[in-house]
């Protein structure tokens, strides 16, 4: 099968401009801003809280899924899954993690790096018990990333689960429950005409980024940011 795509093209024109001298100096009230701009064209069947994860497997390769944000604040991200999947096994052996949302309506993407760890039992517990029942059950039973023999036995063990837990509450499972990232790199990409697209970049503490010199030859330069929870802008070429 070959599918040429090179006509598959999108044309920005939302006409919306980023600007260091415009943006808030914390980068978690541009991302509120943008997502409830986002919002705005969404109805209840849209994911608008949908996000990629990226860690690295235990083969070295990156991988790549989507997950659903739960929360977020100045703390952080904080998503739920089950800690034997394989993202939470990635999580424990390399807790450094990229998330992205891409949100078509207002034409923007949103790249967040940061340390991932296991948020409080508490905090866990507590929006376990806002799940649906049978979502609750359905935690119980996935041995997530696992191999499965068919689909007809994992509907074989819901009904088991469903009928043990009839008349009784669900508990959350020691194997599931919350992870918070917090960034230490979050970069805003908004589309623009011709792809002169703009990209500014929050940063914290150390970081290293790869620059040119004049004659076009890539460097590294070390970004220091003296306190703790400073931010600092910089800009990227589309």
């Amino acid at each position: 099968m070959n599918l040429d795509l090179s006509d598959y093209r999108k044309n920005y024109k939302k006409k919306h401009v980023l600007l260091e001298d415009k943006v808030p100096e914390d980068p978690f009230e541009l991302f509120h801003k943008w997502f409830e701009q986002e919002k705005k064209f969404c109805n209840d069947n849209d994911e608008i809280n949908a996000m990629s994860i990226s860690t690295i497997g235990e083969d070295g390769v990156p991988e790549t899924r989507i997950v659903l944000l739960k929360e977020y604040s100045k703390n952080g991200f904080i998503f739920y899954t089950n800690y034997y999947s394989s993202k939470g096994r990635s999580i424990k052996r390399f807790p450094k993690t990229c998330i992205s949302f891409y949100w078509k309506n207002t034409e923007r993407q949103i790249i967040i790096k940061g340390n991932a760890s296991k948020v409080k039992k508490e905090k866990s517990d507590k929006y376990f018990k806002k799940r649906p029942k049978g979502h609750q059950i359905g935690s119980w039973i996935s041995k997530q990333s696992s191999i499965i023999s068919s689909r007809e036995n994992l509907l074989n063990q819901y009904n088991e689960w469903n009928e043990f837990f009839k008349n009784n509450s669900v508990k959350r499972p020691f194997s599931w429950g919350g992870y918070i990232i917090k960034p230490y790199r979050m970069e805003f990409w908004e589309g623009q005409e011709n792809r002169l697209h703009d990209r500014l970049v929050y940063y914290t503490t150390t970081y290293d980024v790869v620059t040119t010199n004049n004659h076009q030859t890539l460097e590294k330069k070390r970004l220091v940011v003296e306190e703790e929870n400073e931010w600092k802008i910089y800009r990227l070429y589309p």
